[in-house]
């Protein structure tokens, strides 16, 4: 676990430090960086989108994730979550984007094949799985000083699901292995990048698609490959 906790504290740190950054950046260059940081988010979507194997997976996985997301409302209840929250400091940036910066924040560090496989790895003790969390914390302390910089508070929310992902997979590694299969993962990839696109659209053409409700997705995919095996 000691990766995961070294991995939250980068999102924490960096997190803070774009919030603090933010306060001195003008309205104009804001914009500019979030327009930036929106295109490098539909980057690194289309590629993590390609990993994927099967399509009619994708589109499987998509449409029964967002009908439950849709039937939970869960872009609603976390957009009510961002407003206790905004209820909490005077200077806020409003529920909304406390809201979009925990979902944008929260999906772009923990869906991807590092993310996964660093933490089966190292929660199996498999040599170089810690190191590619090392990695990957290296990467979220940039990526959480941008995003905080341009979405602001809610950013640093997304520490604690840092913490429940990561660490979850990292304590149940010996029971997920068997369904985290090489496929499984370029799968999981693939549906999460799909919706880091969306976090992309939203950031830079003001999409406003409520990703979130797309959240179950993701576990849909093992039981849509494992069927998909069974098919043939």
């Amino acid at each position: 676990m000691i990766g995961v906790f070294v991995n939250v504290l980068a999102v924490l740190v960096g997190s803070t430090l774009g919030i603090i950054f933010k306060k001195g950046i003008p309205e104009k260059v804001t914009k500019t960086i979030m327009t930036g940081l929106g295109l490098c988010v539909l980057y690194i979507g289309v590629s993590g989108a390609l990993e994927g194997t099967n399509p009619i997976i994708a589109v499987i996985c998509m449409a029964v994730g967002g009908a439950i997301g849709g039937l939970i409302n869960i872009h609603k209840q976390i957009n009510r979550l961002g407003d206790k929250v905004a209820s909490l400091f005077k200077n806020n940036d409003g529920q909304s984007t406390i809201a979009e910066g925990f979902v944008s924040a929260s999906l772009m560090f923990c869906v991807g094949a590092m993310t996964i496989v660093g933490s089966l790895n190292s929660g199996l003790g498999i040599e170089g799985g810690i190191e590619m969390i090392y990695t990957k914390s290296m990467l979220d302390l940039i990526s959480s000083t941008l995003l905080a910089a341009s979405l602001g508070f809610g950013v640093i929310f997304s520490a604690v699901f840092v913490l429940i992902f990561q660490g979850g997979i990292v304590l149940l590694a010996e029971f997920l292995q068997p369904l985290l299969t090489a496929e499984v993962i370029s799968e999981l990839t693939c549906v999460g990048s799909l919706m880091i696109i969306g976090l992309g659209l939203n950031l830079t053409c003001n999409a406003k698609i409520r990703v979130a409700n797309y959240m179950p997705a993701l576990a849909v995919v093992p039981l849509a490959v494992w069927i998909a095996s069974l098919m043939g």
